[in-house]
Order: C-alpha cells, then structure tokens, then sequence
C-alpha cells in the first residue's frame, strides 16, 4: 500500500468557504479507493456469509445438511461460526449488518470521488462506525478463537477490511486536526499510517497460528 501523507487531504478554503462556515475537508483519490476497495471488501464476504446461511437454514428445513466451500476442516468451518448463537449477536444474522454498514462505507468512498467535501462532524461520526466495527470484530476474534473454536475465512476478510478503514480514517482525522493528538503522532500518521492495520492483523494472526497452528491445513 503506498505511503500516506499529509497531502493525501483537501480542504476547503478561500472564497469557496464561507466566513464562519465549519471547514469542509475531502480526501485524495488514494484514500477515497482504499475505502470503497475495503467496503467492498467486507460487503462482499457480508453476502456470502448471507447466502450461506440461508442454504443451510434451506438444508435444516428439507432435513439435509449443507457445507458451505470455505468449511475445509474441523478448524477452518465456516459453518460452525454461522451456526453459532455469536451469529446473531443483536438478534438477527451479523452479515445483515455488514451489508448496511459496508454499503455505507462504499458511499462515502465513491462520493470523495466526486470531489465531495464533509465537515468535522461528519468524518467524527464515521470515524466513530469504523470504532464499532473494530470492537465488534475483535469481540469475535475472540469468539471465534476460544469459545467457538472454528474460523470461517470470510469472517476473516470482513475483520481485516475493517481493521483497515477504521486506522486510516483515524489517520485521517487525526492529520486534519479533527481528533486531538500530539505533534509526532501526526507526523507518524502523515508517514506510516500502514503500519498500524499491518500491525494490528499480524497480531490476530499470530494469535491464530498460535492458537491452531498446524491444524489450519490438517
């Protein structure tokens, strides 16, 4: 992924920005298709956990089972996490979820695009989705790795898409001003914003190997 900088932003000034209006800020083109690239990302792994379900509640009904593709082993069993009760965390399937929220994310993604501009308020809000989406991906990791004992891989492109969004949103804010931070934290985002997601993924798959290790490809 190619190194992000400061530049990476556009704001709204001059005869453009009325006086006392709030500043209006766009992102670059970069930033812009990392969104919509890690939105669809997660929509798509959203809809075919979906479609999934759906087969196997079909198959329950008709007195068959059905095993989704990605259920290679005992521990690689995507059909173990959809049958778990962790799927349905606020009573209805997570997928259903990703299909809105990673829709949302392609929006504002395509309309940065477009030369859109968003005040603070704005990017604090989204900024406060991806935290959600964070937290709820780590809760379950951490389901998924000790109380399900089984990985379903799309579940695994939906957590890194946003792990992904979430670090370079925050980035983003924080080089704009819109979240409080200290100089070098600004000047590290403005440099190295990869490295956090890269960081935070190789955590969760050390936390893997080190959970399963060989029997991920037994």
């Amino acid at each position: 992924m190619s190194k992000t900088t400061v530049n990476d932003v556009s704001t709204e000034s001059g005869p453009e920005r009325a006086a006392g209006a709030p500043r209006a800020v766009g992102g670059s083109r970069a930033f812009a298709l990392l969104l919509v690239i890690t939105g669809a990302a997660g929509l798509l792994a959203a809809w075919v956990i979906t479609l999934d379900k759906n087969k196997i509640l079909e198959a329950k009904l008709a007195g068959k089972t059905f095993t989704p593709g990605c259920s290679v082993n005992p521990i690689v069993s995507c059909g173990s996490v959809m049958e778990s009760k962790q799927a349905a965390a606020f009573g209805f399937p997570n997928p259903w979820l990703g299909l809105v929220c990673y829709g949302i994310v392609i929006c504002v993604g395509m309309s940065l695009l477009s030369r859109a501009r968003f005040p603070r308020w704005y990017w604090l809000t989204f900024n406060f989705g991806t935290l959600f989406g964070v937290g709820f991906c780590t809760w379950l990791q951490f389901q998924s790795l000790y109380r399900i004992n089984a990985l379903c891989l799309w579940c695994s492109l939906a957590w890194v898409a946003t792990i992904t969004m979430f670090w370079f949103v925050t980035s983003f804010n924080v080089r704009n001003d819109f979240l409080p931070a200290p100089r070098w934290l600004k000047s590290f985002f403005g440099e190295f914003t990869w490295v956090v997601p890269v960081t935070h993924c190789g955590i969760i798959a050390m936390l893997i190997l080190t959970r399963w290790g060989s029997q991920l490809w037994a």
